[in-house]
């Protein structure tokens, strides 16, 4: 009598015991669907268990990461939709680890709320379990809090964690990158997960709009543009990587293609990209326009149309195009690495 009494206190606070086993229940199936025979555990014990086949790697590295969405999550909550940000949180994951030449094992997942709704956290599960599918590792377990008093109760935070597996033999760090290297980019599938702070402000404060409008230039609502999941890089890395020498990757994240390219660049190498050898997605001509954002606010602030930059030989630029293409990818030939003076920026732009 005394455990069911404090049972009820406990959700007379907030905290609702059964809406988490329920929620548990809910995502069980989702989440063994991206289980591979190296998972030994299911969810719902204390920690996930991974068994860790090294036989063929020589030097076996762990390669981490950890991420979130950001306050793309803002739009959501807009919209009411929840089944994509997971897909999102993956993506911001394992690309982290992909261009440093890993192959995801497994991810963890963080999500807190002010309520937990089984429902809609069955949701973000999905989106996270269609993000780990992709990206051919394996959901292991998670934390979902519920935060009374601390989220509203609609609202909600994610977190992701991924591991993953490289030889040390044959991780991407651009120690050898050279001059004369040619800069490849991956089209972006739009603003991937960064700048969202100032996309917000400049749509829903200046523009005073809704996620609801229809914008012709983007050719759906605004919310759906927004919305839009982060591309997932890691089958196309390596496939690439079984045939062609690749130099370095980088991510083009949150800093965009200012501060980005230089994490993989050895000191005396700079990035020459000529903005005239690709169109970035409307979104960002849009955003430019409307916000009255410099070119160098732009580049500082967003990944203007390119998810990753794969350095590669010269002679070997036409034939990574073609199989970027037949692997369903949009790529360029969008610049060249020139040697650097000491007082030059590590990326230059032309048109």
């Amino acid at each position: 009598m005394e455990m069911d009494r404090k049972k009820n206190q406990y959700a007379e606070a907030g905290v609702d015991i059964d809406a988490g086993n329920r929620f548990v229940d809910l995502i069980r199936p989702i989440v063994r669907k991206t289980h591979t025979p190296s998972v030994i555990t299911d969810i719902g014990g204390f920690a996930g268990l991974f068994s860790l086949n090294v036989q063929n790697i020589k030097n076996p590295v762990l390669v981490s990461s950890t991420d979130g969405v950001g306050t793309k999550l803002k739009i959501a909550f807009m919209l009411d939709k929840h089944d994509t940000v997971g897909i999102d949180l993956v993506a911001m994951c394992v690309n982290d680890i992909v261009v440093q030449g890993a192959t995801p094992l497994f991810f963890l997942d963080y999500i807190s709320m002010g309520k937990l709704k089984p429902e809609k956290a069955c949701d973000i599960v999905k989106g996270i379990a269609a993000g780990c599918t992709e990206a051919k590792c394996s959901l292991i377990g998670g934390e979902t809090a519920e935060m009374p008093g601390f989220y509203s109760e609609d609202e909600y935070d994610l977190a992701g964690f991924v591991v993953g597996l490289a030889d040390n033999e044959e991780l991407l760090d651009g120690s050898e990158i050279a001059v004369g290297h040619k800069l490849i980019g991956l089209r972006s599938s739009g603003l991937h997960s960064n700048g969202y702070s100032l996309v917000r402000k400049i749509f829903f404060e200046g523009l005073q709009m809704s996620v609801e409008d229809y914008v012709e230039d983007f050719g759906r609502t605004l919310g759906e543009e927004l919305l839009e999941p982060t591309r997932i890089y890691a089958r196309t890395i390596s496939n690439l990587r079984r045939d062609f020498r690749i130099y370095g990757i980088s991510h083009i994240t949150g800093g965009g293609l200012i501060d980005n390219p230089p994490r993989m660049l050895p000191m005396r190498c700079k990035a020459v990209i000529d903005r005239s050898t690709w169109t970035p997605h409307p979104i960002f001509r849009y955003l430019q326009k409307a916000g009255q954002i410099s070119d160098h606010d732009m580049m500082l602030t967003f990944n203007n149309g390119l998810g990753l930059l794969i350095v590669v030989n010269e002679e070997d630029v036409n034939e990574v195009l073609l199989r970027l293409e037949a692997m369903g990818e949009t790529a360029y030939c969008v610049g060249t690495v020139e040697s650097r003076d000491d007082d030059e920026d590590p990326v230059q732009f032309t048109d």
